[in-house]
């Protein structure tokens, strides 16, 4: 397949499937005779891996290590699994982090809201925060 009828079967850009393929996403494709980017029908399968995995919030970086894994013939299931655990444990922190950060904003605009702003001391540049 071509580099334009892969990224219209697959919805990626002909941009990305050169990045991708730059950065060892996608293995190097074969070149016709003219020169132009050759790719096998399996490349779909990869660009839909890719981008699943980027939905489920995984790096470029862990992307490549999963299909390295898969590439050197290995199942990568408790590679993925790992690293899905990582990354549920970031995002609790960070859930966790945004709603303690949430509040105090929340209290501020409460006294934000409530302060005459006749009353504000300049020499605190703003007494809300």
């Amino acid at each position: 397949m071509r580099i334009g009828e892969v990224a219209a079967a697959s919805g990626v850009t002909t941009k990305a499937l050169r990045f991708y393929e730059e950065r060892g996403l996608l293995p190097q494709a074969d070149r016709a005779t003219n020169g132009y980017r050759d790719y096998p029908e399996d490349t779909i399968v990869r660009l839909e891996f890719i981008r699943r995995s980027q939905v489920a919030g995984l790096t470029l970086a862990e992307i490549l290590d999963i299909l390295q894994i898969r590439d050197a013939g290995t199942a990568p299931c408790g590679h993925v699994r790992d690293q899905l655990a990582e990354h549920l444990t970031n995002l609790d922190r960070h859930i966790a982090e945004l709603t303690a950060l949430r509040e105090t904003v929340a209290g501020l605009h409460g006294t934000a809201a409530a302060a005459d702003p006749a009353q504000c001391n300049a020499e605190v540049i703003c007494s809300y925060l």
